[in-house]
């Protein structure tokens, strides 16, 4: 395919071909989803579709990037930068490990990674609107607990991509490889509150616990 059919083209019914979309998408996985179905869930012609996007993995990597900036988003409405660590940690943390485990989020992931070497731009694609955009969040969230003394962090950018990626320690490597069952709660709170102990244990100030130890602070 030549670069130039990779290139996004808007136009008045760009939203609503996008709306269609993430419904199948969502709803039927990429494999499972056809460009047939989006036209018709989106309310368009097939060549009004293909106008905008000539092939299926560019319109997936578009859908996947509103999808992640939308939860992104909610993340931070919901979290702010305003909660002590052990608060907003286990938060991001089960935010993180609901969405590399869930189908979408899986998808994302094998086809960015399977098309990257024929498509570089889909790769690029899927690093800024997945690992670079968590960075981002983390940062701004570090950032704000360092200037409230809770944290005390050097290189910011290696503790958010230290953090991510202790948010999925067994969890996904058994997820890419297809090895056994979907994790359960219990599996998942031990990953989760075991990243949030061990990055505190390298990045929390000691500050005082309510009864004035000054211990770190529980979890």
């Amino acid at each position: 395919m030549p670069m130039a059919a990779t290139e996004i083209k808007r136009g008045r019914k760009f939203d609503q071909v996008l709306a269609g979309a993430r419904e199948v998408f969502l709803r039927d996985g990429f494999d499972g989803a056809s460009m047939d179905e989006i036209a018709r869930v989106a309310g368009v012609s097939k060549a009004t579709l293909y106008s905008y996007f000539a092939d299926k993995r560019l319109l997936f990597q578009e859908v996947a990037r509103l999808e992640c900036n939308r939860q992104a988003a909610e993340a931070q409405a919901v979290i702010g930068t305003d909660a002590p660590p052990e608060v907003a940690l286990p938060q991001i943390a089960r935010r993180v490990v609901a969405f590399v485990l869930s189908d979408f989020g899986f998808d994302i992931y094998r086809i960015s990674v399977a098309e990257s070497d024929r498509f570089p731009e889909l790769g690029r694609r899927f690093y800024d609107s997945g690992p670079a955009l968590l960075r981002a969040l983390l940062n701004d969230y570090f950032t704000a607990a360092i200037a409230r003394g809770e944290l005390a962090i050097d290189d910011i950018d290696l503790a958010a991509d230290q953090f991510a990626e202790l948010c999925k320690a067994d969890l996904f490597p058994r997820r890419i490889c297809g090895v056994g069952s979907r994790p359960n709660e219990a599996e998942i709170a031990r990953v989760v509150n075991g990243a949030v102990a061990m990055f505190l244990a390298r990045y929390a100030t000691r500050i005082q616990t309510r009864g004035g130890s000054g211990r770190l602070a529980s979890l």
